[in-house]
């Protein structure tokens, strides 16, 4: 695949998850992460609570993906890693104790 066909798959894959979230957190201020060749770290899709790396492909790297994100995201966003190979459904991939932390959460809302 193409350099830049390769982009523009991935920026039409931003763009989804963008919607996804927005549908998900309604009234949340989601949006692609500006994306800049100086080396500047930004979030794929900028959103509250995560900061999201995303990638498509034949076969995306979810472990290098998700590390990406540990590596760039501020103290208190959570690292994820959001990855759809083709053809397939996405997955999400976070560390255990951030998903338990979530799920933590969760649960005592519920519980209320």
């Amino acid at each position: 695949m193409s350099g830049a066909r390769s982009r523009r798959k991935g920026a039409a894959w931003e763009r989804e998850l963008v919607h996804r979230f927005r549908e998900a957190m309604p009234g949340a201020d989601v949006k692609r992460g500006f994306q800049t060749r100086s080396g500047e770290e930004a979030a794929d899709v900028e959103c509250p609570v995560f900061w999201v790396e995303a990638k498509r492909g034949k076969k995306p790297n979810m472990r290098a993906a998700l590390r990406q994100a540990i590596d760039a995201s501020p103290d208190g966003r959570l690292p994820i890693a959001v990855v759809r190979d083709d053809r397939a459904a996405p997955t999400v991939t976070l560390l255990l104790d951030d998903f338990l932390d979530l799920v933590g959460e969760w649960w005592e809302l519920r519980s209320r």
